[in-house]
Formats: structure tokens, sequence, C-alpha cells
């Protein structure tokens, strides 16, 4: 799970460089239609850790993910129709909450996980 966490910081970071240097509108679609896409499969494989060891926090933490996944298909949606997405706005966003929720309820599952014999 830390190197999938380590990928999303790095789409982050190829999407925040690619603004930088004038990318087009399709180029930010496609990074965020990846970031997209890369988020919800590592959401999916955490969630399937977590329920398989009965993890008892495991309702809260779908939430948190629910709600950014719902977020960032948002800001595609509206990309996609109108262009109306602040994207710098929306990469802080994401690469705080990312980071928030590395630092905070990823560490809650891994220790409990390590616990119940899962390294």
């Amino acid at each position: 799970m830390d190197d999938q966490h380590g990928i999303l910081m790095d789409t982050i970071n190829e999407l925040q460089t690619a603004l930088l240097h004038g990318c087009s509108r399709e180029q930010v679609e496609s990074l965020l239609d990846q970031l997209l896409k890369f988020t919800s499969m590592h959401f999916r494989g955490e969630e399937q850790l977590m329920e398989q060891h009965g993890f008892p926090g495991l309702a809260e933490h779908c939430a948190e993910h629910h709600r950014l996944l719902a977020e960032i298909r948002e800001s595609v949606h509206r990309l996609h129709r109108s262009g109306d997405v602040q994207v710098r706005s929306l990469l802080q966003f994401l690469h705080d909450w990312y980071l928030e929720h590395f630092a905070g309820p990823d560490q809650e599952y891994g220790p409990w996980l390590n616990e119940h014999g899962i390294d």
C-alpha cells in the first residue's frame, strides 16, 4: 500500500509539472482520469484488505474514500463538460487530502493488521 501511496503522489506531481509547462486541457483530463482510476483501484484494495481481516474502522474509512472519489469524479466531470475546474486548487486539495489520509486513517489500519498477523 505504501508503494501505491507513492504512485498517487507521483501522479499529482506529474499533473502539477504538466500544468507548469502549459499542457493542453486534453492532457490534464487524461492525467485526472488516470489519477481517478488509480485512486479507485487503491481504495478498493485497501477496503478489501480491511474487510477480509475485520478491521473495526472499515465503515468510516470507506466513507472517507467515497467522499474523495466523489470530489474527484465531480471535478473530472466538470472539466470534461465545460473546462470549469480550478485544477491547481484541486491538486492542492488532493495533495493535502492524501498526505493527511496517509498520515492519519491509513496509519490506524496498518498496525491493526500487523497485530492480526498481516505484514
